[in-house]
């Protein structure tokens, strides 16, 4: 895309966003921001790294998206909407429902309906979906010889420390396998809920108003930037605040739990292959490395490049609503955007630990978040 175009950001003060918003800038394009500066994420605003780096970069407007008002005077002249703005804590949105529907569901209605009813200069929408749409993901049973959508685990089960996915026909073990966008949606959470409305509510009314639409189902999303403030999302962030502060690390269920962690940078390509290539109208697709990392690798390697160690506590723990493994099949994306993750785990973790170490690292919230878990009943 050599055109320049007028691209607002929702949630642009925000990790990705403000990654998206700087690159963009580099290629010629005006970029409008529409943030509320969530004091979750960002603390003080006016101490906000991520905020600072583009404010004077762009024009920001402070405002929300459950604010019909807001999106009006966002959405005046602009091209091309990046809709990023969502909650995004799994375990939190188990117990702040009202607010994760607002947000995310009602915040993107309001956008809809005046796509629908007014007269816009929208020439494209994309959207942050999330691999939490997926739930459990897909598996394979060596019973059946096929692939299964198992529903997610029995609690007595993890409570007898059984933490391994079952098939939902047989009973019986089952290992995972890449994820792909044709595998079933079923989500586990009111985020992964949440999420998935965000993307086939925009998808199916684009297609309706035949304007080309594009959905992005995130991995672990990490690298600098990313909120050393919020602990009820990133176990980067989470673990890297323990350490720094030589504070022990509790790992839920048995340590061997893996997520698809893809770096930022990497995320940020793929989102602006999605902007600019037709071929990506009207589609879903992964963002991921397709590799697997452990929770237990993930603590050690942080470690590594700190040079601290702190203790490992594989507690047995375990949160309603997380996932055992997930990781994304990556042939679509590949194919229709020419997408292929460059950084590597290794190389990712380093870049993070190095700005990490330039940060003031903020109280650490993350017992509070769990006591908020057990209050809930949400955490055994």
């Amino acid at each position: 895309m050599s055109v320049s175009k007028k691209i607002l950001i929702t949630g642009g003060a925000g990790f990705i966003g403000t990654r998206l918003a700087k690159q963009l800038i580099k290629k010629g394009h005006e970029i409008t921001v529409l943030d509320n500066l969530s004091p979750q994420i960002h603390g003080n605003p006016e101490t906000s790294v991520l905020y600072q780096e583009i404010k004077d970069q762009v024009n920001f407007i402070l405002g929300d998206v459950q604010n019909k008002a807001d999106w009006e005077k966002a959405l005046v002249g602009q091209q091309i909407v990046v809709h990023l703005a969502a909650e995004t804590g799994t375990g939190q949105s188990m117990y702040q429902i009202e607010k994760y529907s607002n947000v995310n569901v009602s915040g993107t209605s309001i956008f809809l309906d005046i796509l629908t009813n007014t007269k816009h200069t929208v020439e494209k929408v994309i959207v942050a979906s999330s691999r939490a749409i997926y739930g459990e993901g897909k598996y394979f049973s060596p019973e059946l010889q096929s692939s299964v959508y198992p529903l997610g685990r029995e609690e007595e089960d993890m409570v007898n420390g059984d933490f391994e996915v079952k098939c939902p026909i047989t009973g019986v073990n089952v290992s995972p396998e890449p994820t792909d966008e044709w595998s079933r949606i079923q989500p586990n959470s009111i985020y992964g809920l949440t999420k998935y409305y965000q993307e086939q509510s925009i998808m199916i009314t684009c297609q309706a108003l035949r304007v080309p639409c594009v959905a992005f189902r995130y991995q672990n999303v990490y690298g600098p930037g990313q909120s050393l403030n919020n602990p009820y999302t990133g176990i980067l962030s989470i673990f890297s605040t323990r350490i720094k502060g030589n504070k022990d690390i509790n790992i839920f269920e048995d340590g061997t739990e893996s997520r698809d962690f893809v770096y930022i940078d990497d995320v940020v390509d793929a989102t602006i292959r999605g902007i600019e290539r037709e071929e990506a109208n009207y589609q879903s697709f992964n963002v991921g490395t397709g590799i697997p990392t452990s929770v237990t690798d993930v603590a050690k390697e942080l470690m590594k490049n700190y040079g601290v160690e702190v203790p490992i506590h594989i507690s047995g723990q375990f949160r309603k609503g997380d996932i055992r493994h997930n990781f994304a099949d990556m042939k679509k994306s590949e194919k229709l955007l020419g997408f292929k993750a460059q950084v590597s785990f290794k190389e990712g973790i380093k870049r993070f630990t190095e700005w990490v170490d330039g940060q003031t690292v903020l109280s650490d919230k993350y017992e509070a978040s769990l006591d908020e878990l057990r209050e809930k009943g949400l955490l055994k």
